[in-house]
């Protein structure tokens, strides 16, 4: 049985793969025989050789530090905060009820008419960008995390009440097992969104990070310097998604098990 799933496994890598080179194939095909410009449509190999000099000189470690350390710290407090308020509002009975229409409010403000006005109290620093990334998140982890919660089984909350559980033992053993499907859907979420924030504010004002360096490429009409970009931030996104894949199977699964 194992066998025949990792067979399987490696066949749908296999085709994952084969599709990637079979798309990537056909655009350097319609750059070659100069169907598209490379103007508007960079060929791969084009793109690939961008990537080799922005890592050969060394240039690119600092822009991409600055870009994940930005992300990191906004990421994290939008999850910890959007956790515990999303916590707050469903297990406290009235909480929810009394301050669902400002969330609501809140969340249907354009956040693109938020990050100017971030920038005239906050100025263009690192403190801007962690801000973006924070507004970016939260509201998705909140949601996520309240409606989590209230998909925990009525039937599990009334054995926990038969054990005599305690509060605290309640949450720890039922409620956020029960919900931990939700939360890592909205952590996933928000992580996507989280990074592409981070880019909007260097985009917009910033001296250093990836947003910055791509704003350098658009302007100069460097199209395959801006493609490396965009492949390099797709790669880190995939491999944070990948990451809270397996913070959910390690941690899930040991309050599955126990």
């Amino acid at each position: 049985m194992k066998a025949r799933k990792a067979k399987k496994k490696k066949m749908i890598w296999a085709g994952q793969a084969g599709l990637l080179l079979v798309i990537l194939g056909i655009c350097e095909l319609l750059v070659r025989t100069e169907t598209v410009s490379s103007l508007y449509l960079p060929a791969p190999s084009q793109v690939f050789r961008e990537l080799l000099k922005l890592f050969g000189d060394g240039e690119i470690w600092k822009h991409l530090y600055v870009t994940l350390a930005e992300f990191a710290v906004g990421y994290g407090l939008a999850a910890f905060g959007g956790l515990a308020v999303g916590m707050v509002l469903v297990l406290i009975p009235w909480a929810e009820q009394f301050f669902r229409p400002y969330l609501s409010a809140l969340m249907a403000i354009p956040k693109v008419t938020i990050v100017p006005l971030l920038a005239l109290w906050l100025g263009i620093g690192i403190t801007h960008k962690i801000s973006i990334v924070f507004l970016f998140c939260f509201f998705t982890i909140t949601v996520n995390t309240m409606t989590g919660i209230k998909q925990t089984a009525d039937n599990h909350l009334k054995v926990a009440k038969v054990f005599e559980a305690t509060r605290y033992q309640t949450i720890m053993k039922v409620i956020l097992p029960s919900a931990a499907p939700t939360i890592f859907a909205g952590l996933r979420l928000s992580a996507a969104t989280g990074l592409v924030g981070a880019l909007f504010g260097e985009m917009l004002a910033s001296k250093d990070g990836l947003g910055n360096i791509l704003v350098k490429a658009t302007s100069l009409y460097n199209t395959a310097q801006a493609f490396a970009i965009v492949a390099l931030v797709t790669v880190v996104s995939v491999l944070i998604i990948a990451l809270i894949d397996w913070l959910e199977r390690s941690v899930f699964l040991k309050w599955k098990s126990s």
